[in-house]
């Protein structure tokens, strides 16, 4: 799970990342732990609004 301020600041990616790469060691080191094969860490979150910001709308040309 990510937090909402490492989604908003753009981290989630690089912390998912790096969670894979501890599961990809740990499964190597021990993979009879693991009997659904090769761990993944939780989907990244998609986008969640409180009030989603309104489709920008074309100024006008008078």
């Amino acid at each position: 799970m990510m937090t909402p301020a490492s989604v908003h600041e753009g981290r989630a990616e690089e912390i998912y990342v790096a969670r894979q790469a501890v599961l990809d060691r740990v499964y190597q080191a021990h993979p009879e732990r693991f009997s659904k094969g090769l761990p993944q860490p939780p989907k990244l979150p998609e986008a969640a609004w409180t009030n989603r910001p309104k489709k920008e709308i074309p100024a006008c040309c008078c």
